[in-house]
């Protein structure tokens, strides 16, 4: 199994952080936020991971190196300029292979069990009509009005009567869903996600549990106080090496 860890933003919104350190390498709970996704990864069993990256990238390649300290393969997929989620991950798609594929949004936090996310594309090898999977969260404050809705274990566009949740930035795609795009070109994900739903071929899910989008400084300090809190318990799924 491989997995993507998209790293490419440059993370205007956690300015002055990001001026000097590339937002995946910020700190959270003592390590590199991109160091939890990636022990994570590891313990779901995946052995090779792409990531992305564009500002300050060498930053990322010198931190993280081949993956050693992980029990890893890092590739890294390097542009020029961030070329938004669908462009970044058609650009690696030379290193994704063939088959179904997770990519997680390198500024989230979760307890979702990234095992889960491994299981979900491997059976979208035996639904061959499938494209993505997707992880869907409780809308949090900052976005009240949700992406998608979740119906009968399918994700709609939600121009229906069912209410949206938020996409997580966790989610399994098929390579053949980026299929139409320029390797090189800017592309957003949303776009062809919705495209396929209305062909029913965009499966999901709803996790209860606790999910951060670390897009601020403060969300920032309030992950670094989560994990460092010592009432804060650990799976071997959240648990540093």
């Amino acid at each position: 199994m491989i997995a993507m860890i998209l790293a490419a933003g440059r993370g205007e919104r956690m300015r002055p952080l990001t001026d000097s350190l590339p937002k995946p390498l910020l700190p959270a709970g003592g390590r590199p936020l991109i160091a939890w996704h990636l022990d994570k990864l590891a313990a779901a069993g995946v052995r090779d991971v792409v990531v992305n990256h564009a500002h300050l990238g060498h930053l990322i390649e010198s931190t993280l190196g081949h993956g050693d300290g992980f029990g890893l393969r890092l590739h890294y997929s390097p542009e020029t300029e961030a070329l938004e989620t669908a462009g970044g991950i058609a650009n690696a798609l030379p290193l994704l292979g063939d088959a179904p594929f997770v990519v997680i949004n390198g500024d989230v936090f979760t307890d979702f069990p990234y095992d889960a996310l491994v299981r979900a594309a491997g059976s979208m090898t035996r639904h061959p009509g499938r494209l993505a999977h997707l992880v869907l969260v409780d809308n949090p404050s900052h976005h009240p009005a949700g992406d998608f809705s979740l119906d009968d274990g399918l994700a709609r566009a939600g121009d229906g009567a069912e209410p949206k949740l938020t996409f997580s930035g966790l989610g399994c795609y098929r390579p053949g869903l980026f299929a139409g795009i320029v390797p090189g070109s800017k592309a957003k994900l949303a776009p062809l996600l919705v495209a396929a739903m209305r062909d029913d071929r965009v499966s999901a899910e709803h996790h209860r549990g606790y999910w951060l989008d670390v897009g601020t400084p403060q969300r920032l300090a309030e992950l670094d106080a989560r994990l460092r809190a010592p009432s804060e318990a650990t799976t071997p799924q959240d648990s540093p090496r």
